[in-house]
């Protein structure tokens, strides 16, 4: 695992004390005269907090068209792994969270991986994770079950890459399925509960894959 230079910690944190400030001056030009009552300072937390997001997502996007990710290996010491390292810490700090805490509904969980980048077609939701967004594309009327896991990432030592994980319409991955990089998952399969989808799998449209690691069940032809 790489580690995270001071040129991308003291980026990350000007960026995220320019999160901040507007935050702040933003929150007391919105709400500071009004008369909130006895919940003010709920009221002016939370609204804090909300526009504090907002203002997040937009850097974070703005710093990704900057310095977008690309597909494939990332060369040690490059302009790429520089961006990838603050990528991770908006990621980590200020997104994962998010995720992990159960809390956020899951249709407002389909809004916060649209924002992060992630490409899901209508009627698409996840009620698991989806780890770096910007490599994720899901079709239409698609499903991720709880506490499932999507990995576009590979890191092996000091091997880093990025491999996109693509999954067609009407897909369904179970609970606590994990599906690793460079998968393909075609229209109308199912990943079963508590699969591990190998990296570069091709599944195929209307198979059923399960076990660990996953392998055909139903449906097409197994591949040997």
């Amino acid at each position: 695992m790489r580690k995270i230079g001071i040129g991308e910690i003291v980026l990350f944190l000007v960026l995220l004390g320019g999160v901040l400030g507007v935050t702040f001056f933003t929150t007391r030009f919105l709400l500071g005269t009004l008369p909130l009552g006895d919940f003010r300072g709920v009221i002016l937390v939370v609204a804090g907090v909300l526009i504090f997001y907002v203002f997040a997502f937009v850097v974070y996007r703005l710093f990704m068209f900057v310095m977008p990710l690309r597909e494939g290996e990332i060369a040690e010491k490059s302009r790429e792994e520089f961006g990838y390292h603050v990528y991770v810490l908006f990621y980590l700090l200020l997104f994962y969270p998010l995720m992990r805490s159960g809390v956020v509904p899951i249709p407002v969980m389909r809004l916060v991986y649209l924002a992060l980048g992630a490409r899901l077609g209508a009627n698409t939701f996840s009620a698991g994770i989806i780890l770096d967004p910007p490599f994720i594309e899901i079709g239409a009327n698609s499903a991720v079950g709880q506490y499932a896991l999507l990995v576009p990432h590979v890191i092996e030592g000091r091997r880093l890459a990025h491999y996109r994980i693509v999954i067609g319409n009407n897909v369904t991955v179970g609970a606590h399925a994990v599906v690793l990089s460079g998968v393909t998952i075609g229209d109308d399969a199912i990943v079963a509960t508590g699969a591990v989808v190998p990296k570069g799998t091709r599944i195929g449209a209307g198979e059923v894959w399960g076990g660990v690691p996953a392998r055909l069940i139903r449906g097409g032809q197994e591949v040997e």
